[in-house]
């Protein structure tokens, strides 16, 4: 899938918030993070959820 994110390792506490993120993110389902506007984003996120 081309629209997940690639996690990695940090060392510092500020930058392990975006490696929980990018695991949320991989984890949506496809229709939700190929929206192509805020508004269908939002719509489907809440549907997801």
């Amino acid at each position: 899938n081309d629209i997940k994110l690639k996690e990695r390792r940090f060392r510092f506490d500020v930058r392990r918030v975006w490696v929980r993120m990018v695991r949320h993110w991989n984890r949506l389902p496809k229709g939700v993070m190929a929206a192509l506007s805020l508004e269908v984003f939002k719509a489907r996120l809440d549907g997801a959820l």
